[in-house]
């Protein structure tokens, strides 16, 4: 198939794949004269590549499993490692953005407590100035 078919069946673009190719993420497909001819096999690595783009992963990443792919056997294997990898920093972010966010529920409530103690102490000084007024 043309790129402009592989493009559209992996939900990639016809620049993007281009791009993958430069960068090494795809095999250089086969040619017909001038035309690059793409497989079945091709379709599915490009979609492996948006899917794995679209749950985080950057292309230095994907560069790193599929750095020895040359079209034969795709390296499940390093897949696999990639996202144990990937669940194991986003496990560590979650940890990390609970501890802020705990850090803010923390802050919020000191400073909650601290506005009510100024305003307490606002009232006390107004009434020490002026003896009998209120303060309204």
């Amino acid at each position: 198939m043309y790129i402009g078919k592989a493009a559209q069946l992996s939900g990639t673009t016809v620049k993007s794949i281009r791009h993958y190719e430069e960068i090494g993420l795809l095999p250089e497909p086969k040619r017909e004269g001038k035309y690059r001819i793409y497989s079945q096999q091709s379709v599915e690595v490009l979609t492996f590549i948006k899917c794995a783009q679209q749950l985080g992963f950057k292309l230095k990443e994907l560069q790193v499993i599929l750095n020895n792919y040359r079209g034969d056997e795709f390296p499940w294997d390093m897949a696999q490692r990639a996202i144990a990898e990937k669940k194991a920093e986003l496990v560590t972010q979650i940890g990390d953005l609970q501890q802020l966010h705990d850090g803010l529920e923390a802050f919020e409530h000191n400073l909650n407590d601290a506005r009510q103690e100024c305003q307490f102490e606002r009232i006390a000084r107004y009434g020490e100035k002026n003896p009998g007024t209120t303060l309204n």
